[in-house]
């Protein structure tokens, strides 16, 4: 372990980044779908 304040700093936030990062891979990326009815008051404007 180091004696330095700054390298044990570094110390803790080196494993941290890492896991942050591994989290991050592991975390899905949601996408919101548009409503098919925004604006048209409607589900089916085409059916007209």
């Amino acid at each position: 372990m180091a004696k330095d304040f700054d390298r044990q700093n570094t110390e803790v936030r080196i494993p941290i980044a890492l896991f942050n990062r591994l989290t991050a891979l592991g975390t899905p990326e949601t996408l919101g779908m548009p409503s098919p009815n925004r604006g048209k008051g409607r589900l089916h404007a085409n059916l007209e």
